[in-house]
């Protein structure tokens, strides 16, 4: 099992390339087959399997195969796992952001100051 750094880093990389990021979005609003997910983009079906490939060993997507079709499905739970770290990233520059305009507005400014 990965740890959570190692997930992090997997899901990070995963979603760094835009072909990928288009693939999770149209996933996101439901299961698809590889060829319903190819045929929009401008690249063969063995370039979309690669990219596939990547978000799976990532655990964001899961795919299964019936007969002949291979279906594919999101993992919500990898990716909330980086959305809750970017959450923590964006709570503790909003923390940072704001004492620094505290800072910025407080004695000595025009607001601030009497004369």
């Amino acid at each position: 099992m990965l740890n959570h750094e190692e997930s992090l880093d997997l899901v990070f990389r995963a979603l760094g390339d835009r072909t990928r990021r288009a693939l999770v979005e149209r996933l996101v609003r439901g299961p698809a087959s590889v060829s319903e997910l190819a045929e929009p983009l401008t690249m063969s079906l063995a370039a979309v399997v690669q990219h596939l490939q990547v978000l799976e060993t990532a655990g964001i997507v899961r795919s299964e195969k019936t007969g002949r079709v291979r279906t594919c499905r999101i993992e919500p739970e990898l990716l909330r796992t980086g959305e809750h770290w970017l959450g923590r990233q964006r709570t503790t520059w909003e923390s940072r952001l704001d004492r620094l305009g505290d800072f910025l507005a407080g004695p000595g400014t025009s607001e601030g100051s009497t004369s």
